[in-house]
């Protein structure tokens, strides 16, 4: 215990930021700008974020391209398609500050797409009414990104770059900070805060297939809120995109960008037959998302798919220049991944898990969790999406509420009178860690997460049941049997064994969140299709809450606003690629 003790590095501010992407940035300039001393913490360089990702557009209606878009039409399509789900009060937030969230994005330099005359260029993005996605070329994540860390330079906020917190500290319900360590050196970290904000991302990468890389939304977010004592929000609430890739096995799941099917891209079964005649055929391939991840689904489940379990995404009867100049990210990433010509041969895709919905319960005004000083943000957190995300909505979200959470956080630090600490806290979790690298167990922690990736895929993904999904629960029972028997090996490369150890943790809570939550949602609605119960339940229009004492609990969602619901309608997307 002495030679860890002596290993400890301790640190103090006034905010803390678990997760450097883009709401974790956003948050920390805030924070910054308001004033404050914050430190943020990633376990990934913050150049290489999940939010880099993003390609397609971030939504807010500025009316550049259709004068009539207003706010209240923003929170409208939002609110239809999450299916009812999405917390009025929220999606209203985000759509009225939505407008500030890009003039933010603008003081700091970013480089969005411009008219000629200067105005900021909006495209169609999926259901919408109107023309309010924003963007920057095929990468508007990764710009966001890039002048998000930007801006952080120029106000010398402190980011450690491979810190892995595995605790938050909690003293009688209020926040005083966090404990973790370092990946590559071991070295750890007690660093005490007066509020923590939550922006570790969400919980896809506990499928098989998944847009998310091999150590990222691992449900990071969602083991560090529950065992501070917050609780989850529609954890069976998760977006599947309709094209990932198969090959390579590591890069499966890496997505193939909608734009493939916008810009005319055809889907076959192994038949060689153009599906979407059946499950949609006024829009084809320019269906919603969730629709077409269902066909793609289903025509794999009854036996048309390739051989590796997949459909076929064809673009090579468009021109080459088309493919080259309105598709480049794709033509790229294909020929270095599989050395596949698309303006040659199809692509090999299946459906793959992209979003979490749900995430830690928080209250709609302020991000704040169950927790007094503990805060949720991003796809960490849950409220605006319900059961089918809009396309460009979650990058807005960040921005959004990055704003409104760092000032409540700073807010929150102003008003104590001390800050009260816990050597008990401290003591557990500076215990969890050395029991973990003194295991000297049997099992694997890879394998593990594997095995977990395999339940998910099988019993939790596209389309649900009763028997799978009770199945699942049982699976998942045995391999937490078999956690207690893991063995780390820190190594000179250094101590990814033990990321992974807590990866796998939260993986396993996620996993079980999921799954009972599914389990109680008996009803088809959005991205949760319940094989056994086809229809939607007037009954379930209801978010699900779970926490590990409680189960699942049915919460009441209030009404929507009639200044918004006057608007709400099934929106036109005749010829628009619905994202």
């Amino acid at each position: 215990m002495n030679a860890a003790r002596a290993q400890e590095r301790q640190l103090s501010t006034s905010v803390l930021v678990i997760g450097t992407g883009g709401s974790g940035l956003r948050a920390a300039i805030e924070v910054a700008e308001q004033g404050s001393d914050v430190i943020a913490v990633g376990k990934r360089p913050r150049h290489d974020a999940h939010t880099s990702l993003a390609a397609g557009g971030i939504n807010a209606a500025l009316g550049t391209m259709d004068a009539e878009d207003s706010w209240q039409q923003h929170a409208a399509d939002t609110i239809t398609e999450s299916y009812g789900l999405a917390h009025p009060h929220t999606v209203e937030i985000v759509t009225r500050g939505a407008e500030q969230g890009i003039r933010d994005l603008e003081r700091y330099g970013m480089a969005f797409a411009r008219e000629e005359d200067g105005r900021i260029s909006q495209r169609f993005f999926g259901a919408h009414t109107f023309r309010r996605t924003a963007f920057a070329g095929d990468y508007t994540g990764l710009e966001i990104q890039r002048t998000l860390v930007n801006r952080t330079e120029q106000l010398d906020i402190p980011i450690l770059d491979t810190v892995y917190i595995t605790r938050i500290l909690v003293r009688d319900g209020v926040v005083f900070g966090a404990y973790g360590f370092d990946i590559e050196d071991g070295t750890r970290y007690l660093i005490h805060a007066d509020a923590v904000i939550l922006a570790a991302g969400g919980h896809n990468r506990i499928w098989r297939r998944t847009s998310s890389r091999r150590d990222e939304n691992t449900g990071d977010s969602f083991r560090l809120a529950v065992d501070a004592g917050a609780r989850l929000r529609d954890p069976e609430l998760v977006q599947f995109h309709p094209s990932g890739i198969l090959e390579p096995e590591n890069a499966a799941g890496t997505l193939v960008s909608e734009a493939a099917r916008g810009e005319g891209g055809i889907l076959r079964n192994a038949l060689g037959e153009r599906f979407m005649e059946k499950y949609d055929p006024e829009r084809m391939e320019l269906s919603t998302r969730d629709r077409v991840a269902l066909a793609a689904y289903t025509e794999i489940k009854e036996g048309r798919g390739t051989e590796n379990g997949g459909v076929w995404l064809d673009v090579s009867h468009l021109p080459r220049e088309t493919i080259m100049t309105r598709l480049p990210r794709v033509y790229q990433t294909l020929m270095e991944l599989q050395m596949r010509d698309i303006t040659k041969e199809p692509i090999e895709i299946a459906p793959t898990a992209h979003y979490s919905m749900g995430g830690v319960w928080v209250r709609p005004e302020d991000h704040g969790t169950d927790v007094e000083g503990l805060y949720a943000i991003g796809e960490a957190s849950s409220g605006l999406h319900g059961a089918n995300r809009l396309g460009g909505n979650s990058l807005i979200e960040l921005l959004v509420f990055g704003r409104i959470v760092g000032r409540a956080a700073v807010a929150h630090s102003a008003g104590l009178d001390a800050q009260r600490r816990s050597a008990e806290a401290v003591d557990v979790a500076r215990a969890e860690i050395d029991d973990l690298l003194a295991a000297d167990g049997r099992e694997n922690v890879r394998a593990l997460q594997r095995a977990i990736r395999n339940t998910m895929t099988e019993h939790a993904g596209v389309v649900r049941d009763e028997q799978g999904l009770t199945q699942g629960l049982a699976e998942l029972d045995e391999i937490e049997a078999r956690m207690a028997d893991v063995g780390i090996h820190p190594d000179i490369a250094g101590f990814q064994d033990l990321a992974h150890a807590f990866d796998l943790k939260a993986s396993a809570l996620a996993a079980r969140a999921t799954l009972e939550a599914a389990l109680e949602r008996r009803e088809t609605r959005g991205c949760h299709n319940r094989s056994d119960y086809p229809e939607k339940d007037p009954q379930l229009q209801v978010n699900l809450v779970w926490s590990p004492d409680a189960g699942v609990v049915r919460e009441e969602i209030p009404p929507v606003p009639d200044e918004i619901a006057a608007l709400m309608r099934d929106v036109s997307t005749a010829g628009k690629l619905v994202e």
